[in-house]
């Protein structure tokens, strides 16, 4: 497997619009992108760009949203996720698989169009980590 560039963190939030004013209002964020719906994912989305990266902001969409259950723990939200970037997603899900580490989930689309998995927090030491395939023309 080859580990590609860090492509965004995602941070939970229980409102997407107050996130977005401390990234701008903070610490100068101008590359703002437009919120949508992730229904697959239970999630509304938002990113905002940074030279290097992303930030994905995250918003539950409902009561069985995954978002909603570490927003219960995390009142004020905060880091959900790291995702990097993976050449080929379904080899880098069998080999993480032949060395013992727990995928969560099938592949399926995410929030950039292209195909993630998540490696369960206890193989990455206590970070969820996700895992998407490079986009094409990148």
């Amino acid at each position: 497997m080859m580990l590609g560039p860090l492509n965004h963190v995602g941070i939970a939030t229980p409102s997407i619009e107050a996130a977005v004013a401390r990234y701008r209002d903070l610490l100068g964020a101008t590359m703002i992108r437009e919120p949508f719906d992730l229904p697959a994912q239970g999630v509304r989305v938002c990113f905002i760009d940074t030279p290097t990266s992303q930030i994905e902001l995250l918003e539950p969409l409902g009561e069985n949203s995954p978002i909603t259950r570490f927003l219960a723990k995390n009142p004020a939200g905060g880091q959900h996720h790291v995702c990097f970037e993976v050449p080929d997603l379904h080899a880098a899900k069998a080999e993480l698989e032949a060395k013992g580490a727990t995928i969560l989930g099938e592949p399926r689309i995410g929030a950039h169009g292209t195909l993630v998995i998540f490696v369960h927090p206890k193989d990455m030491g206590g970070v969820l980590t996700e895992l998407m395939e490079t986009p094409r023309g990148h």
